[in-house]
C-alpha cells in the first residue's frame, strides 16, 4: 500500500519559516517526481513546486520563488519543502504527491498525502 505523509506544518507569524517533510512508504520515491501543492479555503488546489527523481529538474511557481526550496533524500524516501519569509497568503493545506511526470498539474500525480495545515498570521 502506497502512502505519503506530510509533516511539519503549523502556525507561524509573518516572515517566519517552516520545513515540510513528505515521507513515502510502499513505493520507492527515487524514480518519481515529488510535487508540492497547496489549497486555501475556497480556492482550487495550486501546484507550487516539483523536484524530479535526480533532483536536477526543479520548478517553483512565481508566488513562492526565492522563498521556498524543494529538496529530497532518496535514501530516506523523503521530500522536503523549506518555506522562508512566509506571508499570510501562504496560509493553506499543503500536500505532497508523487507521479511520473515533472509537472504541477495535479492530474498527473497518482499518490497524495492527506495534507498538513500551514497558517501564517500577520
Amino acid at each position: 500500500q502506497v502512502q505519503l505523509v506530510e509533516s511539519g506544518g503549523g502556525s507561524v507569524q509573518f516572515g517566519g519559516s517552516l520545513r515540510l517533510s513528505c515521507t513515502g512508504s510502499g513505493l520507492s520515491l527515487a524514480n518519481h517526481v515529488i510535487g508540492w501543492f497547496r489549497q486555501a479555503p475556497g480556492q482550487e488546489r495550486e501546484g507550487i513546486s516539483f523536484i524530479n527523481g535526480r533532483g536536477d529538474d526543479i520548478y517553483y511557481t512565481d508566488s513562492v520563488k526565492g522563498r521556498f526550496t524543494v529538496s529530497r533524500d532518496n535514501a530516506k524516501n523523503m521530500g522536503y519543502l523549506q518555506m522562508n519569509n512566509l506571508k499570510p497568503d501562504d496560509t493553506a493545506v499543503y500536500y505532497c504527491a508523487t507521479g511520473p511526470v515533472a509537472t504541477v498539474i495535479p492530474e498527473f500525480y497518482a499518490y497524495w498525502g492527506v495534507g498538513t495545515q500551514v497558517t501564517v498570521s500577520s
